[in-house]
């Protein structure tokens, strides 16, 4: 890849293009249509004398040279982003944090313990779809296992453990979450022979067991931190998985990522210990 002078405007379409895979995610990021961002990267790439895209039938994949020019990209992002934002209230790009929901839930209650006296601008991305952080669609996640993809470091954290919890043992109704996630199948098995009632959302499920309506299943550092929630059952072996951060080989290095991952880590190392 040839060293050369770079027009922002073209490192900042292709880390769109880079972190959606394709032109159409990209347009809808940058208000540039998908034609023109095709043009845009035919140029970069001609400029710089290599390929950096794979043009895939179902979107764009970045060559070797690809991921190399995004983790400098990624770099000067943050460098210049002050002085793109001198005038405006964001200083920074969002630190996105890719996790479940119940991790993110229990993050979002240590918010101060997570950013200390630092201005950092934070994005929460709760989902049990993994969000890519090898193409930059979180900068920071939590896994329940090791990372394995290229450029990936991953830091293990601690053993999540699971249970039933309810307002009494009494209550034999479920609360089931639907979905494919192992907790939502487990429940699925063991409430056949009991009352069931669905929600799409965790928070949903956690409010019918809270108002006494089920029992439900959570990560111990969650169930035991409810004050009106009971363990109705011993942990559930099968459930049980490693807590893994993982970040972007190069992210990790960068000061602000870096205090970040410290503080996560100390905060679900201490949540599993309760």
């Amino acid at each position: 890849m040839n060293e050369m002078n770079f027009d922002w405007d073209d490192i900042r379409l292709f880390l769109a293009v880079a972190r959606g895979g394709g032109l159409a995610p990209a347009a809808v990021k940058t208000g540039k249509s998908a034609p023109t961002l095709g043009r845009r990267m035919l140029a970069l790439e001609r400029r710089l004398g290599c390929e950096l895209f794979r043009r895939l039938p179902r979107g764009y994949e970045l060559t070797e040279d690809g991921e190399r020019l995004l983790a400098k990209a990624v770099e000067l992002e943050w460098k210049v982003a002050p002085i793109i934002a001198l005038n405006a209230a964001e200083v920074k790009p969002a630190v996105k944090i890719s996790a479940g929901v119940w991790v993110t839930h229990l993050l979002c209650s240590k918010l101060a313990a997570i950013t200390g006296t630092n201005s950092v601008r934070l994005r929460f991305i709760a989902d049990d779809e993994i969000a890519d952080i090898g193409r930059r669609e979180a900068l920071i996640g939590v896994r329940n296992r090791r990372p394995e993809g290229p450029g990936l470091a991953g830091r293990r954290v601690a053993r999540v453990r699971f249970a039933t919890y309810a307002r009494d043992e009494t209550i034999d109704a479920w609360a089931r979450v639907v979905g494919s996630t192992p907790s939502a199948k487990w429940v699925g098995e063991a409430s056949r022979k009991a009352g069931v009632i669905e929600v799409t959302s965790p928070r949903n499920a956690l409010d019918l067991a809270l108002a006494g309506s089920a029992r439900i299943v959570l990560p111990t550092f969650v169930g035991d931190g409810c004050a009106t929630l009971q363990q109705v059952s011993p942990h559930i072996d099968e459930l049980e998985h490693d807590q893994w951060l993982v970040t972007h080989h190069e992210d990790r290095f960068l000061p602000e990522v870096r205090a970040l991952i410290d503080r996560i880590y100390e905060i679900l190392k201490a949540s599993s210990q309760v």
